[in-house]
């Protein structure tokens, strides 16, 4: 499938990034420990996400998200809410595999576009234990808006896509805003609406877009375990890996429930 654009920005500064994943993967290699007794191998961090030690934040602190009516979505940057309107809590989030953390974004300064960024250069605490916690060695960041952006108007609907990736993905909002929609247990689009701040991670498989709101400008940081991941797989996909897996560990066992 192609790429949608999103995941290859802006294309004018990414040639350096093809590189083997020898390369990319220098700081994340297996290394051998000794001690008195014997050598113990520490796995490599893009082997597998680590069990992190920050609990995500508390349901207070969450981004808004409600139900989008059905039917195609005329005007992608719009709210889009149902009337009425239906919010969707974050036990319901958490539930397809959504996880969440605030931060102080306006407490740090980041550049407006690094690509690559080393996410070793955090200095936010709480960035670098979530880094750490969760294996992150790989950053990038990046501005949507129309000044930083060639194409935007093209590349903006490309993101609208429906896709997956075969990896978490893992999105720090560091100001402006916009919506991350997913498909719920029942298929039906729930609408998330991301602000300055916020942390998300959203599970390898699942049914996702991203779009700016109206406002069109969001400055965000990509982070990544081990090689990123640019590549999306656009619906439909269900004999895909990474589907089957998603499938697997949020919806079958919502059927067995229900039945």
């Amino acid at each position: 499938h192609p790429s949608n654009g999103y995941d290859t920005y802006p294309p004018t500064i990414l040639p350096h990034l093809n590189l083997s994943r020898q390369t990319m993967s220098e700081d994340t290699t297996t290394t051998t420990t000794k001690n008195s007794s014997t050598a113990k191998l520490e796995e490599s961090p893009k082997k597998k996400i680590k069990t992190g030690t920050m609990e995500q934040s508390p349901a207070s602190e969450w981004p808004e998200a409600w139900m989008m009516p059905d039917g195609d979505c005329q005007d992608q940057k719009a709210p889009n809410k149902r009337e009425p309107h239906v919010p969707v809590t974050v036990e319901q989030l958490k539930d397809i595999g959504i996880c969440y953390w605030k931060l102080d974004a306006a407490a740090y300064e980041y550049p407006k576009i690094s690509v690559p960024w080393d996410p070793k250069d955090a200095v936010d605490p709480k960035l670098s234990q979530i880094r750490d916690d969760r294996g992150y060695s790989y950053a990038d960041i990046i501005t949507v808006h129309p000044d930083t952006l060639p194409g935007y108007a093209a590349k903006v609907k490309s993101f609208f896509e429906e896709h997956i990736h075969d990896a978490e993905e893992i999105r720090y909002i560091i100001g402006g805003s916009g919506y991350f929609d997913v498909r719920n247990k029942k298929d039906e689009w729930v609408r998330i609406h991301i602000k300055a701040g916020d942390l998300m991670t959203l599970p390898e498989g699942i049914y996702h877009r991203f779009t700016v709101d109206e406002a069109d400008s969001i400055h965000a940081m990509r982070l990544f375990i081990g090689v990123p991941v640019w590549t999306p797989f656009n619906r439909p996909c269900e004999e895909h890996e990474s589907r089957q897996k998603y499938v697997k560990g949020y919806l079958e066992e919502e059927k067995k429930v229900e039945g």
